[in-house]
């Protein structure tokens, strides 16, 4: 077992505070790191300890507000792992970064014994890509160490045919439901529609579409478009035009309402979102 990183809970309280106090005040990086070898973009790159170091460095340097580290990949179509496997993956790393990089961190798992570890080596925010709704331990293991937590919306399938965006209200209510039962503050929770998750093409995109249809939560949204192909066209052409599609999208999202930005492309977004706050807030 790794050891426990140098963070206390003082510290790691303090973390988490900036990065909630930071919002509202103007749009907010969300870096992503992943630890795996099979995520659509970066798996296998940052797998060791000093390639992930190097990374995380990269991303608070870069300007990222938080870094979200995963060990489990969430692509269509990925091989679920166990919560011993991200574990084996994530001890090495963890502890290591949150003793080193003055940042908050984020877990993106849905298994609560990887977020409980994940918490005790100084993690700051759960990125539950189910809501509280896969583990029913998730939500209690937030209340106890006093995290912050996305609540993100998800689908075991795709179903063109349902309103998407009654189907995330459902979800969030149920969600939100099972934070108030852990008695998670309102104030620790942020949204996340989930895009790419569950979703056809059009339901993705109504979903961006439609943010302000979540402003009755009173909640932050996050919004995760990094990189996705759902910005390509249709039998385009097979040129990467990932991040400019990435930064089109994200700009809307945030039009629309979103708030928090995970991103691959940290120092990109910065500037645009720069150009964009100082706009919008004028």
């Amino acid at each position: 077992m790794a050891e426990t990183s140098l963070e206390s809970p003082t510290r790691t309280t303090a973390l988490r505070d900036r990065f909630l106090n930071l919002l509202g005040t103007r749009s907010l990086i969300m870096g992503i790191l992943n630890i795996t070898p099979d995520s659509f973009s970066d798996g296998g790159q940052f797998f060791s300890s000093e390639t992930a170091q190097r990374q995380a460095e990269k991303l608070a340097f870069e300007g990222a507000d938080i870094i979200d580290v995963g060990a489990e990949s969430t692509r269509p179509g990925h091989q679920p792992v166990s919560a011993e496997e991200e574990l084996v993956r994530l001890e090495p790393i963890l502890g290591r970064l949150t003793g080193v990089i003055e940042a908050p961190f984020s877990i993106d798992t849905s298994k609560a014994a990887v977020a409980r570890r994940a918490l005790e080596l100084g993690v700051s925010v759960v990125n539950d890509v189910w809501g509280f709704q896969r583990d029913p331990a998730m939500a209690e293991t937030v209340a106890e160490f006093g995290a912050a937590a996305v609540l993100m919306h998800n689908r075991e399938s795709t179903d063109p045919a349902i309103e998407i965006i009654a189907d995330m209200r459902r979800f969030f209510d149920r969600s939100l439901r099972l934070a108030s039962e852990a008695k998670i503050p309102h104030s620790h929770l942020i949204l996340d529609p989930g895009i790419g998750f569950g979703k056809s093409r059009a339901q993705n995109f109504a979903a961006l579409a439609n943010l302000a249809a979540f402003k009755e939560y009173g909640l932050p949204l996050l919004v995760g478009v990094s990189r996705k192909s759902l910005f390509a066209e249709p039998g385009s052409p097979p040129v990467d035009h990932s991040l400019y599609r990435t930064i089109a999208g994200n700009l809307a999202a945030a039009a629309n309402g979103a708030s928090i930005f995970r991103v691959h492309d940290v120092v990109e977004h910065v500037a645009a979102f720069k150009i964009f706050d100082t706009i919008a807030r004028n």
